[in-house]
């Protein structure tokens, strides 16, 4: 019984000592301001590590929760938060790209362009983060493997263009054998807007005259997402 008491009592010393906490209990048993101790390595001016952890969550909330703010909090105001000053701010920020470009590796381990889910999760992070509308042309070859990326559009929030002269231009140069379109809704619901089916249908059509088919239009939300093949809408 004394030993759990003083163990307990050794846990709590280290919820201020990010660094040792990790070396005896572990990564997971950080809390988020605490592993951005770690990385931040000193305070200022009274406030230690942990608690300008703390400030730099707090500010970041505005624009996600969590470490989710971190991406799209601009440098600028990480370096106003004090104690944050340049170097600190990229290091956060690279922190935050980090994040997002390791779990897109971790899907392409099981990327495949037969199943939409696969094709999502790879993307995921990619666009879900944003706050404008992107549209990606996906070129394939007859064995459903990627050729190419085309950036198609960017727009603001809720509107954006697509001409689908320019997606048959990219597909015949590439020598496409078919292609998917795949963009992100920034409010986080996927579902299609009438643009979206109206727009998919056209292509869809044009895509049968030009024997370059196109094969499923995904629209990413906020770790959601909906394919028009899934969905049978794509006849």
């Amino acid at each position: 019984m004394k030993s759990t008491k003083c163990e307990n009592n050794e846990y709590y010393r280290m919820q201020n000592l990010p660094y040792e906490k990790f070396v005896a209990y572990g990564s997971r048993s950080l809390t988020d301001s605490e592993l951005l101790a770690i990385l931040l390595r000193t305070g200022t001016h009274g406030v230690n590590a942990r608690e300008l952890g703390e400030k730099v969550l707090a500010e970041s909330a505005r624009y996600g929760n969590g470490l989710l703010g971190l991406y799209h909090i601009p440098l600028q105001e990480l370096r106003g938060i004090e104690g944050i000053g340049e170097v600190k701010a990229i290091q956060l920020k690279t922190v935050a790209e980090l994040s997002t470009r390791m779990a897109q590796a971790k899907a392409k381990n099981s990327l495949s362009f037969s199943r939409p889910a696969s094709v999502a999760d790879y993307y995921m992070e990619r666009f879900r983060h944003e706050t404008v509308e992107y549209i990606m042309l996906l070129l394939l070859d007859s064995g459903l493997h990627l050729i190419e990326e085309h950036m198609l559009s960017q727009g603001t929030v809720n509107a954006s263009l697509i001409s689908p002269r320019d997606v048959f231009i990219h597909a015949v140069q590439a020598r496409a054998a078919g292609m998917m379109l795949l963009h992100n809704h920034p409010g986080g619901d996927p579902s299609p807007s009438g643009n979206d089916i109206r727009i998919t249908e056209r292509i869809v059509q044009l895509g049968q005259l030009a024997d370059i088919p196109l094969f499923d239009h995904i629209v990413i939300g906020d770790n959601s997402y909906f394919s028009f093949k899934e969905r049978g809408l794509m006849t």
